[in-house]
């Protein structure tokens, strides 16, 4: 079973800069493409980025799209969101989610292509 545990988020201020990290376990991790989700409060849960299994290949939501980054190291079962000038609108709850390699698919933002999820971690951003 895979287990997947967040960490890194906090309050910042607007314009900072935060790293999420979310680590694997279970299987192999190089068998998963991964993903990272987002719930505000009163609102739906969202795509913001996705990795295929070697990093190769990365894509992201339009609101983030040249603020975040998406990266993972297959060493050490960790997948990272680096977030830069964040703004109001990004506090949520942010979900790290693994799928299968092969069902990573450009452009694909729903949830239920995801296999697995983390428990989330807070990331709230004062104006």
């Amino acid at each position: 079973q895979v287990h997947l545990v967040e960490s890194g988020g906090g309050l910042v201020q607007a314009g900072g800069s935060l790293r999420l990290s979310c680590a694997f376990s279970g299987r192999t991790f190089s068998n998963y493409a991964m993903g990272w989700f987002r719930q505000a409060p009163g609102k739906e849960r969202e795509f913001v980025a996705a990795i295929n299994w070697s990093g190769g290949s990365t894509y992201y939501a339009d609101s983030v799209k040249g603020r975040f980054t998406i990266s993972r190291d297959n060493a050490k079962n960790t997948v990272f969101l680096q977030m830069n000038s964040l703004k109001p609108e990004d506090t949520a709850v942010y979900y790290c989610a693994g799928q299968m390699k092969y069902k990573f698919r450009v452009g694909t933002t729903t949830e239920k292509e995801y296999d697995y999820w983390g428990q989330g971690t807070q990331v709230t951003v004062s104006s």
